[in-house]
């Protein structure tokens, strides 16, 4: 069973759940044109949208049906944010411009990771990156996940289409018994 409250600390971080006190950083973070071509959100992304955007994330976890995390580093200072979709069994993970080149990324993601296969259950992880996200794709390499080699999924927001490529990282198997 899964709690609503979920808070992981590991390699020099700490993901916890974004609350009241974050809508400004999330505004800081989010509201970036990167940010806003690369993902779902509300552009321009300002004190509004951070609200609307906080209560969807508590409603979808209060479901169950996903988990949002803000990552901290040696303070309580939100620097991006990791996502656990639930059913899908998919992560996403956004790192602020000011923050980024200090491996927060691929830290969170190895840590929302070990999450997902140990507490959630899920035997494999799954990542959807556009191919020419290079800092994405490297973070999905750097945390163990590999392309499937499937078809990608094509995905319309704000009047662009893009295609998505999955990444997978399936869980270790348990070690043999003698």
């Amino acid at each position: 069973m899964l709690t609503v409250d979920v808070r992981l600390e590991g390699d020099g971080i700490v993901l916890r759940q974004w609350s009241q006190h974050d809508l400004g950083q999330l505004v800081t973070l989010f509201d970036d044109a990167e940010m806003a071509y690369r993902l779902p959100v509300a552009a321009p992304f300002d004190l509004p949208a951070a609200e609307a955007y906080l209560t969807t994330a508590r409603h979808a976890q209060l479901a169950g049906a996903r988990i949002y995390l803000a990552i901290t580093s040696g303070d309580d200072l939100a620097r991006g944010e990791v996502m656990l979709n639930l059913a899908a069994g998919t992560i996403g993970y956004a790192v602020g411009p000011a923050y980024r080149g200090q491996r927060l990324a691929s830290r969170s993601l190895r840590l929302i990771t070990g999450y997902a296969h140990s507490v959630a259950g899920l035997p494999t992880a799954y990542l959807e990156i556009e191919a020419d996200n290079a800092g994405s794709t490297a973070v999905a390499r750097s945390a163990g996940y590999r392309p499937t080699g499937g078809e990608p999924v094509f995905v319309e927001d704000k009047g662009r289409r893009y295609a998505l490529y999955r990444w997978s990282h399936s869980e270790p198997p348990p070690p043999a018994t003698t």
